[in-house]
């Protein structure tokens, strides 16, 4: 399957931090949602497959294209949008509108005068009359109206109010349905890459500690609430990323389900009660306080 981007031995050295050998592939027409706290590497991931930084070994392949020779060619097909990424307030969105219509020839018009209508924006406003969630999705409309074949999103529901993130995300499931566009997107709202992503990467401390299909991600985590005594070595298992005892309870968060644990915990002394699926966001909190063992 031809990639949207691929990524082999990635680095990327700032004073404070580093990005450090990351092997990663997005197949053309599928969706990852990248998660990690501030600071894990995720706009630094982003910003290098955008030609915004140079990395400092390892190589970059965007549509067909490597980066940086050919990176003219991979950003007439690429579309990013950031929370930090700044319109003209003094200029309305008609006016930005026309900007990247004249810069870019795919420019879709039916669909930018749809998706103003969709979000309920005033074209001939200035932007600085905007409300923050009324500039994200402005800067959305910029982005998505060009019909970029990749979608880079830094963070892109972060600040909005409830109403704004479900018209965005509802948006985004439209654009998902095209199969031939990629979209790459970071998130501290597990919900939201729950809700849209095929696969899950999680980057930790500047590493790839995890990546996989979001469905074989979430199904390898269980929450396993046991009676008995916490037997001594329990945290020496592998599969165990976090034992809890209470009284005569112990909650155990397992990150490499398999079928014969609840065999083996008994064998152990402990009567396994219950098992239940963990969700995205209380897997994220338990990797990163284990030390991103995901």
């Amino acid at each position: 399957m031809t990639a949207a981007f691929a990524v082999k031995g990635l680095r990327k050295h700032y004073p404070d931090f580093a990005l450090q050998d990351v092997d990663l592939t997005l197949p053309q027409g599928q969706v990852m949602g990248l998660v990690g706290v501030n600071g894990a590497g995720k706009t630094t991931l982003l910003r290098l497959l955008t030609g915004l930084a140079a990395p400092d070994a390892g190589s970059i392949e965007v549509l067909g294209c490597r980066l940086p020779d050919e990176q003219v060619a991979a950003k007439r097909q690429l579309g990013f949008a950031s929370e930090d990424m700044r319109l003209y307030r003094g200029q309305s969105l008609d006016w930005h509108i026309d900007l990247v219509r004249r810069i870019y020839p795919e420019w879709d018009d039916a669909y930018a005068r749809e998706l103003i209508a969709r979000f309920d924006l005033k074209p001939a406003q200035a932007l600085g009359g905007y409300s923050h969630g009324q500039r994200v999705k402005a800067l959305l409309l910029l982005c998505l109206s060009r019909r970029p074949r990749l979608l880079l999103l830094d963070e892109p529901t972060t600040g909005l109010d409830p109403v704004a993130r479900a018209e965005v995300l509802e948006t985004l499931c439209d654009v998902l349905r095209d199969e031939g566009r990629s979209v790459l997107f970071s998130s501290h709202n597990t919900h939201d890459v729950e809700r849209l992503a095929d696969s899950i990467g999680f980057l930790h401390q500047g590493r790839l500690v995890a990546h996989a299909d979001k469905e074989r991600f979430l199904d390898n985590w269980r929450r396993v609430l046991c009676l008995g005594a916490a037997p001594g070595g329990l945290d020496g298992w592998p599969e165990l990323v976090h034992v809890r005892a209470a009284g005569s309870q112990v909650e155990l968060k397992v990150r490499a389900w398999r079928d014969d644990l609840p065999q083996r915990l008994s064998a152990a002394g402990l009567t396994v009660q219950r098992v239940d699926p963990m969700p995205l966001e209380d897997i994220f909190v338990t990797a990163v306080r284990a030390g991103g063992a995901a």
